[in-house]
């Protein structure tokens, strides 16, 4: 029988790693905007996050940064000049806002990569990729092209893996990939039911929206790439998020709500209609894989909209224990605030939900900006085959991880003031550094400036 498993594909968090409040509806963004922040500490944590799960022995890859800036970008608005750094000199001056959009490192936050389909769900056998489009907001979908590119770079074997183009058709197709979308099976192998989330309709007037933030996930896009990437019908579950919850700085799914095999983690004001929506998740859960779906649902007199979002609670990640029960990666922030901790001991201590342990990170960097664990890894479950088609040097182990660590440690600065992204030199030092990183991870010819 074939082998499947989950692997987690961490962004690697780039040198332009900055606090320039660019997402609407992420509080923490906003709440530290213009801070100083500090790239070489950001890589370094999310290094550490992939080892402590390596040293787990659960698998774990790496996805390179994008290029930022692009020259190609910088054409694209109209910024010129007789050499790269003056087109960089005159973006900075002549609008520094787009030019923070361009500056944005949000790539290392892959779990906005795109939505990925398994083989066993796919009418193909292969595994499925559409990047997502992040059309609300400018320094996301400038990702986009680059996603693509990467994701055919490293996936690139027509006999197992098959790429879709992101979706266009605007904010009605508005798509922000996985962190709006949860794969539940009871086993990687075998068929999963497919939890897609959205906020808002793009073309049918009269579903509740929030009045605050902004909805990001339309049910048309999520509709699109369910039916694109062949999954049965009877296999999916579209789910509405609150307005509430949105207002309150949940803008994505995997904010106040994960899941994984055959564990729902969730907070009790995440969907509307939410009892009818878990009802139908277990009912086709059940007749899907012939299992129960176990959801532990989180009252809100226990954890509060304001504490799931400051904490990130729920962005943590579900992980297999090696023992049979699930270990929560938390952000050290749970373990900071007290009602979070003391309901996750009382978790722990009543054996009625399927989290064994609770491991916590200093993800500090990533947290300020809005990005939790489960923000940093794009899920893709693989067969040996699918793994074996991959030949870049992505999977991590003892000394891909030491040559990662060094490699940061010499091309990233410390602390980085916004005043400071306007320096020419840093892009130059970004360069160097992926130009270097493209020979350590056996991906020659990447990025754009490698091939001018």
């Amino acid at each position: 029988m074939t082998h499947f498993v989950e692997v987690n594909f961490d962004g690697m968090v780039g040198p332009t790693h900055s606090y320039a409040g660019l997402s609407v509806g992420n509080i923490a963004s906003s709440r530290n905007q213009q801070s100083v922040s500090h790239p070489r500490a950001a890589a370094l944590q999310g290094l550490a996050k992939m080892k402590t799960l390596h040293d787990r022995g659960l698998l774990q890859a790496v996805l390179p940064p994008l290029e930022r800036p692009t020259l190609h970008d910088l054409w694209h608005f109209g910024f010129t000049g007789s050499n790269a750094e003056e087109c960089f000199s005159a973006a900075a001056c002549e609008d520094p806002k787009l030019f923070a959009a361009l500056l944005s490192a949000s790539s290392m936050w892959t779990a906005n990569a795109a939505t990925v389909n398994p083989s066993p769900d796919a009418p193909d056998k292969r595994v499925h990729f559409t990047p997502a489009n992040l059309f609300n907001k400018l320094h996301r979908a400038l990702e986009t092209r680059q996603t693509a590119y990467n994701l055919k770079r490293i996936f690139s074997d027509p006999v197992h893996f098959t790429h879709h183009a992101p979706l266009a058709g605007g904010l009605a197709m508005s798509d922000e990939g996985a962190a709006n979308h949860t794969r539940l099976c009871l086993s990687h192998g075998g068929p999963g039911v497919h939890l897609f989330v959205y906020g808002r309709s793009g073309l049918q007037p009269g579903l509740p929206e929030p009045t605050h933030y902004p909805a990001r996930q339309t049910i048309e896009a999520s509709q699109a790439i369910a039916r694109r990437h062949g999954i049965p019908a009877d296999q999916v579950v579209f789910a509405q998020q609150t307005p509430d919850a949105i207002d309150a700085g949940v803008f994505h799914n995997d904010v106040i709500s994960v899941g994984s095999q055959s564990f729902l983690f969730v907070h009790e004001q995440a969907y509307l209609a939410q009892a009818s929506v878990l009802e139908e998740l277990r009912t086709v859960f059940e007749r899907v894989t012939g299992g129960q779906l176990h959801i532990t649902e989180v009252p809100t007199a226990r954890v509060s909209l304001l504490d799931a979002v400051s904490s990130y609670l729920f962005n943590s990640q579900l992980l297999d224990d090696g023992k049979g029960g699930v270990l929560l990666l938390a952000p050290e922030e749970c373990r900071e605030n007290e009602r979070i901790h003391n309901y996750l001991e009382e978790l722990l201590a009543s054996k009625e939900c399927p989290i064994t342990e609770v491991l916590y990170l200093n993800l500090r960097e990533s947290m300020r900006n809005g990005g939790g664990p489960a923000c940093l890894r794009l899920r893709v479950v693989l067969s040996e085959q699918e793994r074996r088609a991959i030949t870049a040097n992505l999977f991590l182990n003892d000394s891909l991880y030491g040559s990662l660590t060094s490699w940061v440690e010499r091309h990233y600065r410390e602390s980085l003031h916004p005043s400071e992204l306007h320096d020419p030199a840093l892009w130059r030092e970004t360069q160097s550094a992926l130009d270097e990183l493209t020979t350590l991870l056996h991906l020659p010819r990447l990025y754009e400036f490698q091939n001018l």
